[in-house]
């Protein structure tokens, strides 16, 4: 990075020598030998790196740095000074400037001072612009996306968001689901209130209950006060309910209450309570397979399904996965502090021939193991996990090539025997709930 560098000292040889040095590096260098001239010239054009002499004849160069951090915030200040100033320069650092050095100056160690200063402005400018890139994207809740089927969720989006109706998104684990909903609240009529997520797998009837509904003081041993449920502080707001189709039998009747008489009653409460929210539910199950099956009550299918959105999984959008590759990039080395701007040919073909059973979840884990393991700014094949390098030699192993169920097969089998079987452990190594992988080991034959 090429840069404008200011050069304040009362010492003409100062001056000299150190313009000369960077001048050599490219820099386009200005020298001022009073601080009234520099500041006059930093107000109208900043500068992007400051070499200022901590005691000038006019000046005193700690009171210049809050009105050249004015001018430019990410504006870099490097204080010279002598020895008998040296506690003076380490304060200066404190307020803010980027560093000190020490006269007589050593031109190397100016020319690395200044070369540090343009990185750190570098990421600060990198960063600023990731940020602008994912503050854009967030009417979507961070989608990304152009293939058919992603734009057509895109649309069915924007048309719901204003009507303030359940919606009933369905796709498998790791393709979304909770994106959808807040880019639905964010679009809606609710985005100034609360939006409240509760995932309905894994929990007893009694947790559920007191969760979304609250208690009363003395409802029952070991309630001291009064909660609120989730579906009250959720007031004027949205309540996402994620794996609906995990929600015991017994409480999807009371949520039924809920939808029917936007009332709710806490536990040991004998005074209804009125609600104002919107319902957004999702599941990775067929409800409509459920309700047949006994498992999820009719009504309530056909209360929130009143909007369907249904996810693509990742691999039936593939011409995708360059976009979300570049957007979990921006995001994570905004997150590590890092400039991780490109994907190496070979690692670009593995993650694209990848198939992904943890969807993009499992995606986004990978470029941020990536990011945050590369000591360069890219991403290469080396930085991808072992088990999705292997597959792509073992796809193009022997005389033919493996079908995507092939190569899920072989990996979640591959996975099951390094976990020794346990499902637990295997899954958490997917990234996908302990259900998702029971119904591929089904699936796959694995069982």
């Amino acid at each position: 990075m090429k840069a404008r560098v200011a050069v304040v000292d009362d010492e003409p040889i100062v001056l000299t020598r150190v313009r000369q040095a960077l001048t050599k590096d490219g820099h386009e260098v200005e020298p001022f030998a009073e601080a009234q001239a520099f500041m006059a010239r930093n107000a109208a054009e900043p500068f992007d790196v400051v070499l200022l002499d901590l005691r000038l004849k006019d000046a005193y160069g700690l009171d210049l740095l809050p009105d050249i951090k004015a001018a430019r915030p990410d504006t870099e200040v490097v204080f010279i000074t002598g020895y008998g100033s040296i506690d003076n320069a380490i304060e200066a650092v404190r307020l803010g400037a980027f560093h000190y050095v020490l006269k007589p100056l050593k031109l190397a160690e100016i020319r690395g001072l200044v070369q540090n200063a343009l990185e750190k402005i570098a990421l600060k400018r990198e960063n600023a612009r990731l940020r602008q890139a994912l503050r854009g994207e967030e009417g979507l809740g961070a989608m990304v996306g152009t293939s058919p089927g992603i734009l057509q969720v895109f649309e069915l989006i924007r048309k719901v968001a204003p009507l303030d109706c359940t919606v009933l998104i369905a796709g498998d684990s790791g393709t979304g689901k909770e994106l959808v909903a807040r880019a639905i609240h964010a679009q809606s009529q609710r985005k100034n209130r609360p939006f409240v997520a509760f995932n309905c797998g894994g929990f007893t009837d009694e947790l559920i209950n007191s969760e979304l509904f609250g208690y009363e003081k003395g409802a029952f041993t070991g309630a001291a006060a009064t909660k609120l449920g989730l579906l009250e502080t959720a007031s004027g707001g949205t309540v996402f309910l994620d794996e609906i189709g995990e929600m015991p039998l017994s409480m999807q009747v009371k949520l039924l209450h809920v939808i029917q008489e936007k009332r709710i009653l806490r536990v040991g409460g004998v005074k209804p309570i009125s609600l104002d929210i919107r319902i957004i539910a999702a599941s990775n199950k067929n409800l409509k397979h459920e309700v047949g099956q006994g498992t999820f009550r009719e009504d309530l299918f056909y209360r929130l399904n009143v909007v369907s959105i249904s996810l693509p999984r990742l691999e039936e959008r593939r011409e995708d996965i360059p976009l979300l590759i570049k957007h979990f990039m921006g995001k994570y080395s905004l997150a590590f502090s890092k400039q991780v701007t490109k994907m190496a040919p070979q690692a670009m073909r593995i993650l694209e021939n990848y198939s992904y059973p943890g969807n993009i979840r499992e995606l986004e884990n990978i470029v941020e193991r990536a990011v945050a393991l590369t000591d360069t700014h890219q991403i290469r094949s080396q930085d991808l996990p072992r088990d999705v390098r292997q597959l792509e030699v073992d796809a193009v192993a022997g005389e033919g090539l493996s079908t995507l169920t092939e190569m899920e097969r072989s990996y979640i089998a591959k996975v099951l025997k390094r976990a020794g079987h346990n499902k637990g452990l295997a899954a958490q190594i997917l990234n996908i709930p302990r259900t998702t992988l029971w119904r591929k080991l089904k699936a796959l034959g694995l069982e």
